[in-house]
């Protein structure tokens, strides 16, 4: 059983500009995927009960675990890469993770603003070690559907492609009414009136899409980038109008210049270092909150939650 939230090291990471990956495989000796360890609370292996919840093929929860008391949603994740939402009856049996009988099952405990969920993988392999800029947004790799469930990609120590798993993804799909909780709180919010523009920046094409529906609501004009070098390239450009811009909302997890990057580098230039930031992330622990703030970030909200979204807004735009 390895844990692996250390909050030193984390954040000497974050201020050299890099990341951890826990790389996986969902098939023996297959592909290799990633997820940042910043939203893995511990990998487990796990023999107990699963208690199955629902008895349907097209599932994607498999039942609820218990570790340490804690009871979880358990969910395969090569089941996920075969789901389709446009086809939410498709039965995910035969594409489930195999072993052999007896083996434990291999569990990450994923975290994220206030959800803990068991995600089953084949075998963890190893932490790989990644400056922000060896990151490439991933661009149509996969198939069935994977290249919506891969946000980026890197290289793993001898060459092999390692592909990162867009995990807020997942956990839409698996439950979708956290998406009808956000489309309650939409219809509460209302437009902010402002003559300034939004930047935003996000990797995850499901953030972004949620994000600009947000902004849209609110009446806003906005600049989307999917990743924190797009952002401070468009920022410090020559013919970038600085004082159009009200207000930057950020990830903190992203390719080629993370969050923490996107709110120094802005803190730091004297053209821009008034400009309110706003991390919108899903990682949990005041660790990554607390690292924000000492960068000066403005404020921190729970991802893609539109009341909060707004109230920052409020906050921040209008003087």
């Amino acid at each position: 059983m390895s844990n692996l939230s250390n909050v030193d090291q984390i954040t000497n990471l974050h201020r050299n500009n890099e990341l951890q990956l826990l790389c996986f495989r969902l098939e023996k000796d297959k592909d290799l995927y990633a997820v940042n360890v910043f939203k893995i609370r511990e990998v487990v292996k796990y023999r107990g009960e699963i208690t199955v919840v629902a008895h349907e093929g097209s599932s994607l929860v498999e039942g609820l675990i218990t570790i340490r008391e804690l009871t979880i949603p358990l969910i395969d994740l090569k089941k996920w890469f075969y789901y389709d939402s446009a086809n939410k009856t498709k039965n995910l049996d035969p594409y489930g993770i195999v072993r052999d009988p007896g083996d434990d099952e291999v569990v990450m405990i994923c975290e994220f603003s206030k959800w803990t969920v068991g995600v089953r993988i084949y075998e963890a392999d190893r932490i790989l070690n990644k400056k922000w800029t060896d990151i490439e947004q991933s661009a149509g790799i996969g198939n069935s559907g994977l290249n919506t469930k891969l946000v980026s990609r890197t290289r793993y120590f001898d060459g092999r492609l390692v592909q990162v798993v867009d995990i807020e993804k997942m956990l839409i799909d698996v439950f979708p009414w956290i998406e009808d909780e956000k489309n309650d709180e939409m219809n509460r919010i209302q437009e902010i009136e402002t003559d300034k523009e939004v930047l935003l920046a996000d990797d995850s094409p499901s953030v972004i899409k949620t994000m600009q529906h947000i902004l849209t609501k609110l009446g806003l004009v906005y600049h989307t980038f999917t990743n924190g070098q797009q952002l401070l390239d468009y920022a410090f450009d020559e013919n970038t109008d600085i004082s159009k811009i009200g207000i930057i909302i950020t990830d903190l997890e992203m390719p080629e210049a993370s969050g923490f990057e996107v709110i120094k580098q802005i803190k730091a230039n004297p053209k821009t270092a008034h400009l309110p930031i706003v991390v919108n992330s899903s990682m949990s622990g005041s660790s990554n909150e607390d690292m924000a703030r000492s960068l000066n970030a403005n404020e921190f909200i729970s991802k893609s939650n539109p009341i909060e979204v707004e109230e920052a807004l409020r906050k921040f735009m209008i003087k």
